[in-house]
């Protein structure tokens, strides 16, 4: 079997595969790499052949993880990193490398699965947005905060704003314009998230033509689902982690 790690900001997202058809055996998320490595332990680290892992995070912490993944399984780790082209999709970054890892293989995969012009979003800690021409060329993309640093940062900068964690469920029950501060706070990050993603998407039918497909993944994506003509891929990532590292 085949551990991936999809190792972003905030949490590391792992999944273990079947080597002979890609089926999902066992998923999970974890704030810290140790804790990943228990919950493997007790699920089904014995039969896990290789790693391959895809990170955000610096190089150091990257190598600590997979030494950690290494020693504890015993089993070499492969990372992938963004590079010049890879599966008939061309960086388009100026300088290659700096492009996110995790940005350059959701794109992969998006291009894979419709072979034409796409456009890819990220909701997670940022939020990532990129274009795909017809021909796999990335034409570059945006980088904004998301729903939870828009609200993380008006919090820490307002001195009367402030609300606790159990009214965000309750502000968010609907859209109506909000008669208190979490309301107002909650429904109005929610609603520049989901215009955002609206302006892009015409945006990006504007420069690549009304027939794109639109990818949405990341642990936001729920947030902008039901936008007309969105397709939302849970582990796209997952997905190019495969592709540039079979």
């Amino acid at each position: 079997m085949i551990l991936e790690l999809d190792c972003g900001n905030s949490s590391v997202k792992w999944r273990v595969i079947t080597v002979s058809d890609g089926s999902l055996v066992a998923q999970g998320v974890a704030v810290q790499p140790v804790d990943m490595v228990r919950d493997l332990s007790d699920q089904c680290a014995r039969n896990i052949s290789r790693c391959r892992l895809v990170s955000v995070r610096g190089d150091a912490e990257t190598g600590e993880m997979a030494n950690l993944i290494s020693e504890s399984l015993g089993i070499d780790v492969a990372r992938v990193c963004a590079s010049a082209a890879t599966a008939g999709v061309v960086n388009g970054y100026y300088d290659q490398q700096r492009l996110g890892a995790d940005r350059w293989l959701a794109i992969i995969a998006a291009y894979e699965m419709c072979r034409g012009a796409c456009l890819v979003i990220d909701l997670g800690t940022a939020i990532t947005v990129d274009l795909v021409g017809q021909d796999g060329v990335h034409l570059g993309g945006y980088i904004t905060p998301g729903i939870a640093l828009l609200r993380s940062q008006l919090l820490a900068h307002t001195r009367r704003v402030h609300y606790s964690p159990a009214e965000v469920g309750a502000a968010l029950a609907n859209s109506a314009p909000g008669r208190s501060t979490a309301e107002g706070v909650e429904r109005g990050c929610l609603t520049m998230v989901r215009s955002y993603v609206v302006t892009q998407i015409g945006f990006a039918g504007d420069r690549l033509g009304k027939d794109i497909t639109v990818y949405v993944t990341g642990g936001d994506a729920a947030l902008v689902s039901d936008l007309p003509g969105v397709r939302c891929v849970s582990d796209l990532v997952f997905r190019g982690l495969a592709i540039a590292c079979p």
